[in-house]
């Protein structure tokens, strides 16, 4: 274990913005701590960073208490999403920063940061002025120079939140590649699912200062711990159910749940694969209200005759109109039995 948080706990006002958190991030892993606003995932990052005081618990680096130990002195690297960056400074003076400080000899610093410029995609790019740069430039040189000093731990606060759609998902994969073959540890804080299950060895999702789920990107999304968890990935079709054997009673009438689920009073996540359009007379006769185009698929809004909406995901041109009567039948493996 490289970083550890036992019953971490910070207040503000009265409020536990943290509130007794417990956490481990093995060395070379990648974890990626998700949650709304407020729920208190950068306060986290800050109190691992020393950047805030703890009110009650440790952080733990290398099994060593970090009490007292000023932000500088704790060997790890933070990157914001606005960069930081010197604007004063060239691109390569900005890598160099870190280990300028440290008292690196100027030869072995050029050295490094030409090797850092290479890692991150912009080779032969030190002398090129900071205002000049695109914000994906920056963002490539701002993990540049929190790469620098060798951090034990680097941690990511929403690293690419400034940055548009297509540029976000092209680097994600770069940065996933690059920490393998770097073999860093990595603590990141997003508000993006899709940026953290892309990025993520493990992801935290947080709920007003406490874990509400840590796992997989594979457990977290087959499995939500919860109606929270399930909501906060963007799942809708969250029901109460009464679960029996291998089905479930719910206002969408019985529905199939998988063979191994916890019985009695549940909460019923149906995934909008799972929701299966037929024609009207062969099942759960629901009227389309919405089509929202998603790129691969369409979102189909769905009402059925009693109950809340049902949202399906369709292949294009199997979409119904708005308006079209249809019928619902469920797909048992696409279901999944809240705790």
């Amino acid at each position: 274990m490289l970083l550890g948080l036992e019953r971490a706990t910070v207040r503000f006002g009265g409020r536990a913005v943290l509130d007794a958190v417990d956490l481990e991030v093995a060395e070379h892993e990648v974890v990626c701590v998700l949650g709304p606003s407020g729920s208190g995932k950068s306060t986290l990052l800050r109190a691992v960073a020393g950047l805030q005081p703890l009110d009650g618990g440790r952080v733990l680096l290398d099994g060593c208490d970090q009490g007292g130990v000023p932000a500088h002195r704790r060997g790890v690297g933070l990157m914001f999403q606005d960069h930081q960056l010197f604007p004063q400074r060239d691109v390569g003076a900005n890598v160099a920063f870190g280990p300028r400080v440290r008292g690196v000899p100027k030869g072995q610093r050029d050295a490094e940061v030409g090797e850092l410029l290479e890692l991150v995609g912009l080779p032969g790019a030190a002398r090129r002025a900071v205002a000049g740069l695109s914000g994906g430039e920056q963002q490539r040189v701002a993990l540049a120079r929190a790469l620098a000093p060798r951090p034990r731990l680097l941690m990511l606060d929403e690293p690419l939140g400034q940055l548009d759609r297509s540029l976000r998902e092209r680097l994600v994969v770069e940065l996933r590649e690059l920490f393998g073959r770097l073999g860093t540890t990595v603590l990141a804080v997003t508000h993006d699912q899709g940026e953290a299950f892309a990025l993520a060895d493990r992801v935290v999702v947080m709920r007003d200062g406490r874990i509400a789920q840590s796992g997989t990107p594979l457990e977290v999304w087959q499995r939500p711990a919860d109606e929270f968890v399930a909501r906060f990935l963007g799942f809708d079709n969250v029901v109460p159910a009464t679960v029996s054997a291998e089905a479930a009673d719910t206002v969408w009438g019985k529905l199939p749940v998988p063979e191994d689920a916890p019985q009695g009073s549940r909460t019923l996540l149906v995934r909008p694969a799972g929701v299966r359009l037929v024609p009207a007379e062969e099942g759960l006769a629901c009227t389309v209200t919405a089509r929202t185009f998603k790129g691969t698929h369409v979102t189909v809004c769905l009402q059925p005759r009693e109950g809340p909406p049902l949202e399906a995901a369709c292949a294009l041109r199997a979409a119904p109109e708005v308006g079209a009567e249809v019928g619902v039948r469920f797909d048992a493996a696409e279901i999944a039995v809240l705790g």
